[in-house]
């Protein structure tokens, strides 16, 4: 959701609450922002040094991978026969346990740096969901462990020229889809167990947008926060009622948000480009009383940011690193990493990890003091934000999956 254009969540909070120290279960993990809390993830890496295994993906696609226990799963659509797919892997050896033809359907228009395999899986531990188009609607598939469908829905229409993304997130019995597109745009949320329609919200200005929502508990109440369709919202989770707005500041959005001492981060899109900064304690438009800063130029359009106390890290599609203090706005240092760069960073251990294009990884210091740690090479190709879990990191390049650190197991991985 890096999601290349991807285009690459305490009790009450299922989604946070599931991730049990070491699962990754969604769109940038455990909290849904890409922190990690574990420790013991690697820091140095190359193509044949610190690898637990290496597997090929078949087909192509942006989406991350998601880990719950001794399973991988990914989606990925094989182009030549318009399918979109689901694979399990297993995290310990990383042989295929199965497969899922998910669709099967016309390849639909998009942007050149989307995929047709965008939007992120979520799991609970006992079943998975996927999203994917389904020529002019959002698709929503619910399997079980084994592989075996549960349900399938379509929750509305999806007019997009660039394609779609948008990752389920889930909350309580629910799962949650952002359909902002084209048209009538909508945020939908669905019983985890049937597919039946739980609420329902409208969404302004029927404009396209690729971000999934942020669960996040802020001024005394559970909210549903995310950016798209010229707007930045914040919804009631249980039931679908709109709290708060904040018009603009530009038409598309792609980079998920963040959210850390008491302020909602945000990096926007197009075609304005830029960081804001918002306070999440207001009622209704709170345009013109809840934005603490709107710095032009300052943030990615594809990558999505990363907070880690008192600061907020980003890094833009040309390849410039940036920390931010999140309260201020007040920017701290501004460094060059790679050519370009499509994945989210994710960060554990007080690191940041941002991998560019050419499947380089930067491991960097959280602080408002610039400094690399390291600087890994994989010699492929890479579009997906990775995924921390059981100590391990997990990367999707290009053709491959790779499971960096600690060998659990001696037997070969199977494709």
């Amino acid at each position: 959701m890096g999601q290349r254009f991807v285009f690459s969540f305490p009790a009450l909070f299922l989604f946070a609450m599931s991730a049990a120290g070491a699962d990754w279960p969604g769109w940038r993990g455990p909290h849904g922002d890409g922190r990690s809390d574990e420790a013991g993830i690697p820091v140095k890496w190359s193509k044949t040094e610190n690898i637990a295994w290496k597997v090929p993906i078949p087909g192509t696609g942006h989406s991350s991978p998601v880990i719950w226990g001794d399973q991988v799963f990914v989606t990925s659509c094989i182009e030549e026969e318009q399918k979109r797919m689901l694979y399990c892997f297993d995290r310990k050896t990383g042989e295929k346990k199965w497969e899922k033809v998910v669709l099967k359907a016309k390849l639909e228009n998009k942007h050149k740096l989307n995929s047709f395999a965008s939007s992120t899986p979520a799991t609970d531990g006992k079943q998975i969901w996927v999203s994917f188009l389904d020529v002019d609607k959002a698709l929503l598939v619910c399997y079980d462990f084994d592989g075996k469908e549960v349900w399938r829905k379509e929750p509305g229409k999806f007019e997009s020229k660039h394609g779609f993304c948008s990752p389920p997130i889930l909350y309580k019995d629910l799962v949650i889809l952002n359909g902002d597109h084209d048209g009538d745009g909508y945020l939908v949320a669905l019983d985890k167990a049937t597919g039946e329609e739980k609420w329902r919200a409208e969404r302004p200005n029927k404009t396209r947008s690729y971000c999934p929502p942020l669960l996040i508990e802020a001024a005394g109440r559970k909210q549903l926060v995310f950016s798209g369709s010229k707007c930045v919202a914040g919804y009631n989770p249980d039931t679908g009622e709109q709290i708060w707005i904040v018009d603009g500041p530009t038409e598309q959005f792609v980079a998920s948000l963040v959210f850390t001492k008491d302020v909602i981060f945000l990096t926007y899109g197009f075609p304005k480009l830029g960081v804001m900064g918002i306070k999440p304690d207001g009622k209704g438009n709170v345009t013109d009383t809840h934005v603490l800063y709107n710095i032009e130029n300052g943030g990615g359009y594809v990558p999505s940011p990363i907070a880690q106390g008192d600061y907020c890290f980003v890094v833009r599609d040309e390849g410039v690193a940036a920390c931010y203090e999140a309260k201020s706005g007040e920017r701290q240092w501004n460094q060059r990493l790679g050519k370009h760069h499509s994945a989210s960073p994710v960060s554990a251990e007080g690191r940041l990890y941002f991998i560019d294009d050419d499947g380089r990884t930067w491991v960097v210091k959280a602080t408002d003091k610039f400094e690399v740690l390291a600087r890994n090479d994989l010699g492929e190709e890479c579009y997906a934000s990775p995924a921390i879990s059981h100590g391990q990191l997990f990367i999707r390049g290009l053709h491959s999956m790779y499971c960096i650190g600690k060998q659990e197991a001696k037997r070969d991985a199977k494709p």
